[in-house]
C-alpha cells in the first residue's frame, strides 16, 4: 500500500500492532512525552508529505492526556504536508454530551476523517463536519456466540437499557433468530441504578446481555441477578468497550456470569489479571480493513454485517 503511513499513539500499543501486522505495514516513528511541567510533546520521526496518515488512539487510560496526545499528533502531520489525516479511535470519549466539543476539536487540529466503532449514541457522527466511519462490533460478537455458547439456538439477547434495545439487540436477535428481552431501569443519578423491570421470559434460557459500554459495571450486575431470579440457565454480557472503572472487577467477579465477553479496543490484559471472567473479541481485522477500504477509496459498509477473513 503505497502512500500510507500508521502511527499509534500511546493509549493502546498492542491494538496499533495487530492493525498494522495485518496490513503488512511498520507503524510510522513516533517519540511521545511529556515536558516537566506536564505538558505533552509529540515528535514525528519521519517525512509525511503527500501522505495518506492514520492516527490509531483509544479514548482510555490517562483519557485527558492522550487525548491532547491525539490532537497534537494531527495537528503535526497536518502542518507536515500530509494529503489526509484519519484519527482512528476504537472507542470515542467524552459521549454523548461532550462529544460535540471533542468533535470540534478534532476538527480544529485539522483531522480529515474519523474512523471509530459502537458510538455510544450514533447521533454523534452529525456532530461532525468531517466523514465519520462508525464500525460495529456486531459482525465479530456474533461469530463469538456461534462459536463459544453452545446453546445459543436456545438463548435470548437481553438489552440492560431500554434506550439501546431498538437497533443493537434487536439486530442481534434477528440474524441469530432468536426472541429478545429488555430491563427497563430508573437512574437516581449517573452511575447508580434505583431500579429495573424485566420486559420478556428469559425463564430455561441462556440470556445474553448486550451493550455498547460498561463503565463501573453496577447496571449489568445488577441486570444478572435479575435475569437469575427470573429462571434464566446461564447469564453472559457482551459488551464492545469494556472500560471497567473504580468498582467494576470486584463486581464482576462477585457476579454470577458466565464470561463477561468485551472488544480490545480497550486494553484489557491487567483487568484479565484480576478477573478469569473477562474476555477478549479482538476487533484489529475490522480496523485494518476499514483503514485499507478507506486508503484504497472503497466502500467499508461491507464491514458493517461481515467479520473480514
Amino acid at each position: 500500500m503505497p502512500n500510507i503511513v500508521l502511527f499509534s499513539g500511546s493509549s493502546h500499543q498492542d491494538l496499533s500492532q495487530r492493525v498494522a501486522d495485518r496490513l503488512g505495514l511498520e507503524l510510522g516513528k513516533v517519540v511521545t512525552k511529556k515536558f516537566s511541567n506536564q505538558e505533552t510533546s509529540v515528535e514525528i520521526g519521519e517525512s509525511v508529505r503527500g501522505e495518506d496518515v492514520y492516527i490509531i488512539q483509544s479514548g482510555c487510560g490517562e483519557i485527558n492526556d492522550n487525548l491532547m496526545e491525539l490532537l497534537i499528533m494531527i495537528n503535526a502531520c497536518k502542518i507536515a504536508s500530509s494529503s489526509r489525516v484519519t484519527a482512528v479511535i476504537p472507542c470515542f470519549p467524552y459521549s454523548p454530551i461532550s462529544a460535540k466539543l471533542v468533535a470540534n476539536m478534532l476538527s480544529v487540529a485539522g483531522a480529515d476523517h474519523i474512523i471509530t466503532m459502537d458510538l455510544h449514541a450514533s447521533q454523534i457522527q452529525g456532530f461532525f463536519d468531517i466523514p465519520v466511519d462508525n464500525l460495529y462490533a456486531e459482525p465479530a460478537v456474533l461469530q463469538w456466540i456461534r462459536e463459544n455458547i453452545a446453546e445459543w439456538r436456545n438463548c435470548i439477547i437481553v438489552s440492560p437499557d431500554a434506550g439501546g434495545a431498538k437497533s443493537r439487540v434487536t439486530s442481534i436477535a434477528d440474524r441469530l433468530n432468536v426472541e429478545f428481552a429488555l430491563i427497563h431501569k430508573e437512574r437516581k443519578k449517573a452511575n447508580e441504578v434505583d431500579r429495573m423491570v424485566l420486559v420478556g421470559d428469559v425463564k430455561d434460557r441462556v440470556a445474553i446481555l448486550v451493550d455498547d459500554m460498561a463503565d463501573t459495571c453496577g447496571t449489568i450486575c445488577h441486570a444478572a441477578d435479575k435475569l437469575l431470579s427470573a429462571g434464566a440457565t446461564k447469564v453472559y454480557a457482551i459488551l464492545t468497550h469494556g472500560i471497567f472503572s473504580g468498582p467494576a472487577i470486584s463486581r464482576i467477579n462477585n457476579a454470577a456470569f458466565e464470561a463477561v465477553v468485551v472488544t480490545n479496543t480497550i486494553p484489557q490484559e491487567d483487568k484479565m489479571k484480576h478477573c478469569p471472567k473477562i474476555q477478549v473479541i479482538d476487533i484489529s481485522m475490522i480496523l485494518a480493513e476499514a483503514i485499507r477500504r478507506t486508503h484504497n477509496g472503497e466502500s467499508v459498509s461491507y464491514l458493517f454485517s461481515h467479520v473480514p477473513l
